[in-house]
Parts: C-alpha cells; structure tokens; sequence
C-alpha cells in the first residue's frame, strides 16, 4: 500500500510538472500596440468568472480597452453576434447546427470561433466531460466508441449493427441475453448533442429505449441535475449503462475508459486525460467573433483573442480552477486560424504573418 501511495504520489508530481512546463512553452502576450474602444459581450453564464479574469489580466497591457457583458445564457450568445448587439459570443459548448445556420442567414457568411479553454472534468454546467458509467457488478471495464455507437444509436454511421444485450458485448451467463438499459440526458440537451455528434457522427437516430433525464426542481428550492438523477438510476439496475458526470458517481457505480478502436489504447476519464484531450469525450470552450470577407476584425477584439490564446490567458483559465487550460497544441492551431483570418481581411501573406504566432519551443522537446 505504500508504494501505491508513493507510486501515486510520484505521478501526481510528474503531471504538475509536465503541464507546468507545457504551460511555459505557450506564447507571452506582448502588447506591440495600444488600441482602444468597447467589447461588448454575449454568452454563457457559466464563463463569467473566466471572462473576468481575462478582462483584469488585459487590462494590464491595454487599459483603454472596456467590457461590456450580457452573460444571461449561451442560447443568447449568436444572436448578440448576428445582431450586431455584441462583439463576442461566449460559448459555454459546442456551437448548434441551427445556431450557426441562424448566424450565415441573418450575416450572409459563416461564424467564425476559436476554443479558448478545454471544459471541466467533473465540474456540472461547466462544459464537463462525458463520462459512461455501468453498475459496480457489471464485468465490463473499457468499450470503444464504434460500440457506443452501437448501444445508444440506431443508424451507426461507424459501421456496425445493434447491441441490444450485454452478450453482444461478449458477456456470458446471466448477462448474456439480458438487455441492455440506456439512461442519458434529453435528446435536445447540449450534452445529446455532443454525444451523438461525437460518438454517432452526427446522427439522429437514437436507441429508442433509452430513458431521458433533465433537470428537475427540488423541493425547498434549487434543482436536481439531470446527472443525479441518472446514476442514482443506474445505481438500482444491475443492467444499465448511463452517460453521465463523475462528480455524482458513488461506489454502485463505476466508470469505464474509452477507446477510438479495438486495440486501444482504452483511456480512463481523468482531470489529466480530458486536459490533454486523450480522453475521447472531453469538451471545449469556444468565444465567436465576426469577420465578413474584406473586413478587418476590431482591433481590440483581435488583441484580446490574441491575449486569451497566449500564456497569460491560459494561466487565467487555470486560475479559475473549473475549466482547464488548452493543450499546446490546440493554442497553436486556434492562434494559426486566427492569424490566417487576419491575414485574409488584410490582404497581408497569410505564411508571413502565421510566423508571428509560432512557438519557441525548447530545445529540450
């Protein structure tokens, strides 16, 4: 037991050090000009806090820049942006297919975002990963995504039929012709939707045996999340599988790692695995702009963008200690795709000006 301990100890260790060191290869926000004018903002509830912390973080390097934010709600935030009542649309989750289809009917050109954080590991409402759970007597320990595909879906864009009972899973005995119970949150609830568009690729067609769960008030006041109610659920049944958040899983239920194929590797939800996005259902974060063709973005829009892709900004996302900081990698891309945006609109050579957002990485890699 103690060299569990030290053994769990020493890699704890290893992943605070291994992420520090990735946070430092991250690029420091320099301010090369002074701009000024208003961003007004539009958005998630759940981001005020991180918004915050980017908005005092700037403000040390652009003091003439000021905020203005509605953050009553993610379902407001696109229409801010197409209405021209808003400069940025923060969004707690994955952009909806009507959200974007709204915003080029209403503008006449695509929404145009970039994730500025990864989502919580176990933190409700705060973009938390999804997490499949089984009864603690179940024997099954990892599955892949394509049998997912095949439990919770009906069309199975990835190539495989129904699993309808735990034997089509290779389960033996008294499980073997036992069928397979679904509990998840509503259909049209962001968490569905990520789940199909992730697992099932996009398709419509679920299992139409699974039991919904949503949101519900409790008696006194407050509400009962949709996660609860599911694995206190999937607690009193043995044959369930349920897709949920582990903050509410207790000893009746258990977790299982998931896998993009059949060999592997099977990974384990962890604040470490949904951080470095080797978990397959981890989330994002993403703040929205506008950029019609020919135009230039606001320059203090650009600058903050730039801030909140730089190592300042991501120290901010760690800061507020629900969501988790991106990977290098992902800043990488998302500052390319912004700097290719800007070198668009100005007509600048898009290799040219991409340079300016590299990374000096240490020749320790």
């Amino acid at each position: 037991m103690r060299r569990v301990r030290i053994a769990a100890i020493v890699l704890a260790v290893a992943w605070s050090w291994a992420c520090a060191w990735g946070q430092e290869r991250l690029p420091e926000y320099r301010a090369e000009r002074q701009v000024t004018g208003t961003i007004r903002s539009w958005g998630s509830a759940q981001m005020q806090e991180l918004m915050q912390r980017w908005e005092t973080g700037f403000h040390k390097y652009q003091p003439q820049v000021k905020f203005e934010n509605k953050l009553n709600g993610v379902v407001s935030a696109m229409g801010g942006l197409y209405s021209h009542a808003a400069d940025l649309a923060l969004m707690g989750r994955e952009i909806w297919p009507m959200e974007s289809m709204a915003f080029q009917q209403m503008t006449g050109y695509r929404a145009t975002g970039v994730e500025v954080a990864t989502g919580s590991f176990d933190v409700p409402t705060k973009a938390d990963a999804l997490v499949i759970f089984v009864h603690k007597g179940n024997p099954i320990s990892h599955l892949t995504l394509q049998q997912l595909d095949a439990i919770f879906g009906a069309e199975h864009r990835r190539g495989t039929k129904n699993f309808r009972t735990w034997g089509d899973l290779g389960l033996t005995g008294e499980w073997a012709h036992h069928p397979i119970d679904l509990y998840g949150a509503r259909l049209d609830s962001a968490v569905a939707i990520f789940f199909r568009n992730v697992v099932m690729k996009g398709s419509l067609q679920w299992h139409g045996g699974i039991h919904e769960y949503a949101n519900r008030p409790k008696p006194g006041g407050g509400r009962i999340d949709w996660g609860k109610q599911i694995l206190d659920a999937l607690a009193k049944d043995r044959y369930g599988i349920a897709i949920s958040n582990p903050y509410y899983a207790g000893p009746e239920v258990k977790a299982v790692a998931l896998g993009e194929h059949a060999h592997g590797p099977f990974v384990a939800a962890t604040r470490e695995s949904v951080q470095d996005r080797s978990y397959p259902l981890a989330r994002a974060v993403y703040i929205f702009y506008r950029h019609a063709s020919g135009k230039e973005i606001n320059p203090a829009q650009e600058e903050f963008l730039k801030y909140v892709l730089s190592r300042q900004g991501q120290d901010n996302v760690k800061q507020e200690g629900a969501y988790l900081p991106l990977p290098v990698k992902t800043v990488e891309r998302e500052r390319r795709k912004l700097s290719h945006v800007i070198a668009q609109q100005r007509g600048a050579n898009v290799e040219h000006l991409g340079k300016s957002f590299e990374f000096q990485v240490s020749s320790k890699e």
